[in-house]
């Protein structure tokens, strides 16, 4: 439900969106570290991955993103790894639209952002303490991670058809009911995710390319 396809959302929404990708991909890649690249590469991959594997709920179905897990494992560099996965997802399946390629990357690259201050300096604070990390501190910035990038993602894809036109609201609606048991799946996964990666290569974590 996050790939919005071409001839939907208005030029204004689209001009908006490719702007605003080109300004917060330019950064990601400037925060892009190279010895980084083959983890990000494989985020890219699971993301990639993800919108393959669908869950039907109602008229329609739903995926998982992992834009919050990638926001929290990659920092800024989560954006130039979500470009790609969209890239290839429309070359191959024709997801979403090359006109609508700026607005899809924004709506689910802000969430990635939006982990990556808020959520990531908490996690590497902790993961650098005396103490480490406790799994309900695990846990707990897991699933904010996860319920952030669903949630916020939901959001932008919701605004994006509410500035086009009035005829999407009914559409709206449906996006909002059906992605409130994504938010929850996804920040359940998420939070497990996380809390296995500090158990098992909290190293994972220590990515230059997080402010």
């Amino acid at each position: 439900m996050a790939h919005i396809p071409d001839g939907v959302v208005a030029t204004e929404i689209l001009t908006l969106g490719a702007l605003g990708t080109i300004v917060v991909l330019s950064y990601g890649l400037k925060k892009l570290d190279l010895d980084k690249i083959p983890q990000t590469a494989m985020l890219a991959a699971v993301f990639f991955i993800s919108s393959m594997i669908t869950f039907p709920v109602g008229p329609s179905s739903i995926h998982l993103l992992f834009n919050g897990l990638m926001g929290l494992l990659l920092g800024w560099a989560a954006i130039p790894a979500i470009f790609v996965a969209l890239v290839l997802q429309l070359m191959f399946f024709g997801y979403g639209g090359l006109l609508v390629l700026g607005v899809n990357t924004f709506n689910m690259a802000v969430p990635a952002i939006i982990v990556a201050v808020l959520l990531r300096p908490l996690l590497l604070t902790q993961l650098a303490s005396y103490e480490g990390v406790s799994k309900r501190f695990a846990v707990t910035i897991g699933a904010l991670a996860g319920a952030i990038g669903i949630g916020c993602t939901t959001l932008l894809l919701a605004s994006s058809l509410y500035f086009s036109g009035q005829e999407f609201a009914p559409m709206m609606k449906v996006i909002l009911a059906t992605n409130i048991p994504l938010l929850i799946i996804e920040a359940t996964v998420t939070a497990f995710v996380v809390s296995f990666i500090i158990r098992t290569s909290p190293s994972a974590f220590n990515n230059p390319a997080n402010g």
